[in-house]
């Protein structure tokens, strides 16, 4: 199902955009954008499939597809061991939407919100473009524990949120229940709230599990606003679906409110909830069969990146991206891109301040969620060329 055979090379250099096989010459191998080089499962297809059949593509609800909301209230309750009303649940325009709309919705200019350093720029472009002020925790690269008492000396009058990216984009690191009971002390105390992006929380690699801050308690579900999608999961990118989960039913409207959904200036797309709706019901096999795969290219990226004597990589714990270390190389993370891509002809993202925060100089972020082909093909360009 994952082979070289499966994919459709073809299709994905004219759609396969955000710096990959669209965007790329195509004698360059692009492991850049989190983003599946592999068919969706037939499941979603289908579902979409029939919904086109009927020919009317009027406006959804405001508030998102019924059947969507209690898909993913159903999900949460079975897979992560909270308990949400799906009136509590907003279809967006994607996860990153997501994580915009919720900073708009509780931060005021001048407030300020913790982010993890590296992590995904998104927190921080959100926090910044709604007038606050990210203030950065570092959590070192090969960091296995995190102390989020830490934090303490972070705190100030005008803090408001924490962010929290769990598993974590681009480290790989799965928090573990202990340091997420910690984290719910330490919010509980300074009266926050948190962002919790949980998007990568399908892409676990054993012995690791996942946790949901929310399912720690009730005091840390009435402080959290969840923001999830599908498309790391199921590979539906294009289709720009995620969802929000708000702490509480008034929250859930003031979202509403600020998200202008009910002016239809902004909206979910239908479709999109129609596929994840499939993926939800119906795409657990192929999940399943998905992870297995990105165990084995894990494996593969560990053990022939870790074989380069200049570079080196920590097994991620969740997300299907490895950060490799190439300080030994004496090359900045800018100069390392160039070279990787003028030399072997594979692009790689950089670990710039702009894309992950200062922690991340020093590194490269690949993303594994290709074909053992393509991927071991790419690493031996860079073997070749080092």
């Amino acid at each position: 199902m994952f082979d070289a055979k499966d994919i459709d090379m073809d299709t994905l250099r004219k759609r396969a955009f955000n710096l990959r096989w669209a965007e790329v010459p195509d004698d360059v191998i692009p492991l850049t954008a989190a983003d599946p080089d592999l068919k969706c499962s037939p499941e979603i297809v289908k579902a979409i499939k029939n919904y086109v059949d009927k020919q009317h593509f009027s406006y959804g609800p405001a508030e998102g597809l019924p059947e969507f909301k209690e898909s993913v209230s159903q999900l949460y309750l079975d897979q992560r061991a909270v308990e949400y009303s799906h009136r509590q649940i907003l279809p967006v325009d994607s996860a990153a939407f997501g994580i915009h709309l919720v900073c708009k919705t509780i931060l005021n200019p001048g407030d300020e919100a913790i982010i993890f350093d590296p992590v995904d720029f998104l927190f921080k472009y959100s926090i910044l473009d709604v007038g606050a002020i990210p203030i950065s925790f570092e959590i070192p690269v090969d960091t296995c524990d995190v102390d989020f008492r830490e934090m303490e000396k972070l705190v100030t009058k005008k803090t408001k949120l924490v962010c929290l990216c769990n598993p974590l984009n681009p480290t790989g690191k799965v928090f573990t229940r202990q340091e997420l009971e910690t984290l719910i002390v330490f919010v509980k105390k300074h009266n926050l709230l948190i962002l919790s992006d949980e998007i990568w929380s399908d892409i676990i690699f054993a012995p690791h599990n996942y946790t949901s801050v929310s399912s720690i308690s009730e005091e840390a579900k009435s402080r959290t606003y969840i923001v999830d999608g599908f498309s790391k999961s199921y590979g539906i990118a294009g289709l720009r679906t995620g969802i929000i989960i708000a702490p509480d039913q008034n929250k859930f409207d003031e979202l509403l409110k600020v998200s202008l959904h009910n002016s239809t200036v902004h909206g979910a797309n239908t479709i999109g909830q129609i596929a994840a709706t499939a993926a939800i019901q119906n795409g657990n096999t192929w999940l399943k069969l998905f992870v297995e795969h990105l165990h084995r290219m894990r494996a593969i990226v560990v053990d022939e990146v870790n074989s380069i004597p200049q570079l080196q990589v920590k097994p991620p714990e969740g997300c299907y991206v490895g950060l490799i270390d190439i300080r030994k190389t004496g090359m900045s993370s800018l100069e390392f891109q160039k070279f990787a891509l003028e030399q072997a002809r594979v692009a790689v993202v950089p670990g710039l301040e702009k894309w992950f925060g200062s922690n991340a100089e020093g590194y490269v972020r690949i993303s594994f969620a290709t074909t053992e082909e393509i991927l071991r093909e790419a690493i031996n360009r860079l073997k070749l060329s080092l």
